[in-house]
């Protein structure tokens, strides 16, 4: 297993170029399943069938392990078996024809505008530091860039005279993604001169750096995030991918093409994007809730005066 786990995960990085947090999920949960055949002394991957993958699911359901990660570890194994299956590895696929449990449907949370204008007005910029936070901060927001997309951008992914980026997906699919006015200016400013003092004597292509003048870590971004969050008084835990369902549901709730918005967000499946109208729609319906005079259930309807009504 180990062998083949790491011959699968050089296929992650450099074929599928999955990002480091997706890798190290997979690896973990394929070693999972590797701890379960030990268990059960199955010394061999030719051995595994259907019923060795029911037996796994049923012990994970059993272990009150949550439909979301029992779905995020079929996921994992049924990658792993295809990729088995296509090196030759394996003649039959044990996981193709078993499902897991479906998982729980819920809607994404985003910001409301007032709290992103809380958010963004959180980072002093009269500080170095500061300067990159909200350039981060506006970017994510303006773009709508997946955590690691953004710590891969170089400086010539940027074309400020377009405010256009340059943005390598998932999947090394290549898009192009649109900033306005407010995230081009504070992102200019940072070219200028934040980037400068946190590069010092360093040479790298990095857009983003830290303060040792190399590329900012994945890691940093949400610890940033979630520090601003908290200084401008957002009660809900605040993550990366929270500014990138903001950016969808925000240019929907603004008019926004789904298709446009499908594009900007890299998704190759429409029903990933439409996800964000259920958002709206309910965010919709709360608006008219609040807003409407007779829109409490608690109303009830008058009689007429008279019966020529």
């Amino acid at each position: 297993m180990e062998e083949y786990l790491d011959r699968y995960i050089c296929h992650l990085k450099v074929e599928r170029n999955l990002s480091p947090f997706t890798i190290r999920n997979y690896s973990t949960d394929i070693l999972g399943f590797n701890d379960f055949l030990k268990r059960e002394e199955i010394k061999s991957l030719v051995d595994v069938d259907h019923s060795t993958i029911r037996n796994y699911l049923g012990q994970l359901m059993d272990n009150g392990t949550v439909r979301a990660s029992i779905s995020r570890k079929m996921s994992a194994l049924r990658s792993f078996f295809r990729y088995l299956n296509h090196q030759g590895v394996l003649t039959e696929d044990p996981v193709s024809k078993i499902s897991g449990p479906k998982r729980e449907k819920r809607l994404p949370s985003f910001l409301t505008s007032e709290e992103i204008i809380s958010l963004l007005s959180a980072p002093d910029i009269s500080t170095t530091q500061g300067i990159r936070d909200l350039a981060i901060l506006e970017l994510l927001y303006a773009s709508g860039l997946r955590i690691s997309e953004i710590t891969s951008l170089n400086i010539g992914s940027v074309d400020m005279e377009t405010r256009q980026v340059r943005v390598w997906g998932k999947g090394s699919k290549e898009r192009m993604v649109l900033m306005g006015q407010p995230a081009a200016l504070v992102l200019e400013k940072y070219l200028k001169y934040g980037r400068k003092q946190l590069l010092g004597q360093n040479t790298t292509d990095a857009l983003f750096l830290n303060r040792y003048g190399k590329r900012i870590a994945e890691r940093r971004i949400q610890y940033i995030i979630k520090k601003y969050a908290e200084k401008a008084g957002i009660k809900t835990r605040v993550h990366p991918h929270m500014l990138r369902h903001t950016f969808a549901t925000h240019m929907l709730d603004g008019g926004a093409d789904l298709r446009v918005v499908q594009e900007l967000l890299g998704h190759s499946n429409l029903a990933s994007t439409q996800i964000y109208t259920h958002v709206t729609r309910s965010q919709m319906r709360s608006r008219y809730l609040e807003a409407h005079p007779r829109s409490s259930e608690s109303i009830k309807p008058t009689s007429p005066a008279s019966s020529d009504v």
